[in-house]
């Protein structure tokens, strides 16, 4: 920042001017006054600003685009209370390590564990729905099943923590995912288009305490022992997966 008093005795306005016209990004300040040094004393106001604009900048710079990626587990309270606590955590300990053996594989970074859950971020939409349903499809010989919900938006990193509205976005998404579900956001489905994944709408739904109504998508992919001869049968049925394909 460059301040200078328009009247200044000593100095003229014009090589504040000149200054700020040649720093790459310089903010001018125009004072009233004719003392050389007086706005030192005067103006700590304007100081203070230009820092306050600065820290709010940096703030802006720890906003990243990622994927959020959020797991649980259906029906954890009811296996609790079916198996024990003992054999509950033993549990719970196997299904971290699958969790994240996957999220290893796919690149994905641990967020936070919150009980049965998982949140995690990815730089790429694909390796999180990729991720989501390789972790649905180890879980199984556990016994157990997870839910899985996906979106992409702006996350405000705080230190090892992340926030934001697309964070409480991909949670909701996930609270409306069935067992061994993947849901996820249009968004979602819009960036990884050309990528090969497949998609069947899951309808509109309201996000508690999220503007508008969001289209979700449901991942699935064709079943490779199925014959191929469905199509003019889904052809006859929109709307509706074909019975050779499984979600």
């Amino acid at each position: 920042m460059v301040m200078h008093n328009t009247d200044d005795q000593d100095e003229s306005v014009e090589e504040a001017r000149y200054i700020a016209e040649h720093i790459p990004g310089a903010l001018l300040v125009e004072l009233p006054g004719s003392d050389h040094m007086g706005w030192i004393s005067v103006e700590p106001s304007e100081v203070e600003r230009f820092l306050a604009s600065l820290r709010d900048e940096e703030a802006a710079f720890d906003r990243v685009l990622a994927t959020v990626l959020f797991t649980d587990i259906v029906g954890s309270t009811e296996r609790a209370v079916e198996i024990g606590d003992n054999a509950w955590l033993d549990l719970l300990d196997r299904h971290q390590a699958v969790v994240r053996a996957m999220l290893g594989r796919y690149r994905g970074r641990e967020i936070d564990t919150a009980g049965d859950g998982f949140l995690a971020t990815f730089d790429g939409p694909a390796r999180a729905i990729r991720c989501a349903r390789a972790v649905s499809e180890a879980i199984r010989p556990l016994g157990i099943q997870v839910r899985a919900g996906i979106h992409s938006g702006e996350i405000e990193m705080a230190g090892d923590n992340v926030r934001g509205v697309a964070v409480h976005i991909g949670a909701r998404v996930a609270s409306l995912a069935g067992p061994s579900e993947v849901l996820l956001s249009q968004t979602v489905k819009d960036l990884v288009a050309g990528s090969g994944l497949t998609f069947d709408h899951a309808g509109e739904h309201e996000l508690k305490g999220v503007p508008d109504r969001w289209r979700l998508y449901r991942w699935w992919q064709p079943d490779p022992t199925a014959q191929v001869n469905c199509y003019p049968d889904w052809r006859r049925r929109p709307g509706r997966l074909p019975s050779c394909f499984s979600q």
